[in-house]
């Protein structure tokens, strides 16, 4: 990632952000970690029912999400919570950690990384067209992600997400 200096303002107007599709779904990044100098980054995504990733570890960034809109489940260690609009969590790097829409219509939530530039991971997802377990994997262990379920599924051993 190519840093700048981060001594102006970043900013993401409405209909104008940067989308990646990742997952089959839109992801508004907002801001980067090459704008911000590696302080931050921040996306959106709406996840329909059910949606949500496999277990997986963060090894380089904290990562925090914000709920807009629909019903979440979130694990982080032995630790679950649910929440609706306005729940925040913050889950800590070495935790593994996953989330659901446990609703029944699609929920929005905002997230952030910091350091940034996991964000980019969203970008790669797009630009390689990554469709398989294990090419989504390969990304993952790439951008620092370790634990994953993937791992399980491309091994033959379930669906990541139990």
């Amino acid at each position: 990632m190519r840093m700048v200096a981060f001594d102006r303002m970043v900013a993401s107007l409405p209909g104008k952000e940067r989308v990646a599709r990742s997952f089959g779904i839109p992801i508004r990044i907002h801001a980067t970690g090459a704008e911000t100098g590696g302080a931050i980054g921040i996306w959106d995504s709406y996840l329909e029912p059910g949606g949500g990733p496999h277990w997986h570890t963060h090894t380089l960034e904290t990562e925090a999400f914000r709920v807009i809109s629909g019903d979440f489940r979130f694990w982080c260690g032995d630790l679950v919570l649910e929440g609706g609009p306005g729940t925040t969590v913050t889950l800590p790097p070495h935790v593994p950690h996953r989330w659901e829409n446990i609703g029944t219509t699609p929920g929005q939530m905002i997230g952030i990384v910091s350091p940034g530039g996991f964000e980019a991971f969203f970008i790669e997802m797009e630009r390689t067209g990554a469709n398989t377990p294990a090419e989504v994997l390969a990304i993952e262990t790439a951008f620092g992600i370790i634990n994953s379920g993937l791992a399980d599924v491309v091994a033959g051993r379930g669906d990541g997400r139990s």
